[in-house]
């Protein structure tokens, strides 16, 4: 199976970090495809916004060298993404729709939390559940500190073993998940007594 990388982002980081990310994918060797996104200017609020040209923050000849194993894009239909049979991995910036939307497709998650909550959520997937493996927990994309190269290939191959628990949880999450709301199921059947008690009360 062709194992796709989705690093898809809500966040955007600076030019040093983006070539330790290049660098790092590049020795992982996986196929991969990575949302890449402009970050808004410095001390400014606003949506992170495409690339006109990516070779301007990448290592040079890196788009030449991946060409057949790695894509590069702006926005990405997330979702879809994640639903494809191909993807064996998500780097997450662990949001909560970020989270169940991994889950519920079964696609194991390399947890890279920037802000809010996003720590919380990731420390739950990785030592509370089980379900997914650390990049940094404590990363702030407002300092200098970089998460490396060699960090980042590592955590790959940890995020796509195939012999893992982490894959086995994740199957087994997926299929509670799915399970649940199906007729019948816990969340189906709690929706419908909601529905009921509505009804009762306008009644």
């Amino acid at each position: 199976m062709v194992q796709l990388l989705p690093f898809t982002r809500a966040g955007a980081f600076h030019m040093d970090q983006i070539k330790e990310i290049a660098i790092g994918l590049e020795n992982s060797g996986h196929r991969f495809l990575w949302t890449l996104r402009r970050p808004p200017p410095k001390g400014k609020m606003a949506i992170p916004s495409d690339y006109v040209n990516f070779e301007e923050v990448l290592p040079e000849g890196f788009l030449d060298r991946i060409s057949k194993i790695g894509k590069i894009i702006g926005w990405a239909p997330q979702a879809a993404v994640l639903a494809h049979s191909a993807v064996g991995g998500f780097i997450s910036h662990c949001g909560w729709n970020s989270i169940l939307e991994s889950i519920w497709y079964g696609v194991p998650v390399a947890t890279w939390p920037m802000y809010a909550e996003q720590q919380l959520n990731a420390f739950q997937i990785v030592r509370e559940l089980e379900m997914g493996v650390e990049i940094r927990f404590d990363y702030n994309m407002n300092t200098s500190n970089l998460v490396s190269a060699q960090e980042i290939e590592s955590r790959i191959w940890s995020l796509m073993d195939d012999s893992s628990n982490i894959r086995m949880k994740r199957a087994k999450m997926k299929e509670k998940c799915m399970k649940a709301l199906t007729k019948g199921g816990s969340s189906d059947s709690s929706i419908q007594r909601l529905i009921g008690d509505m009804i009762t009360n306008i009644s």
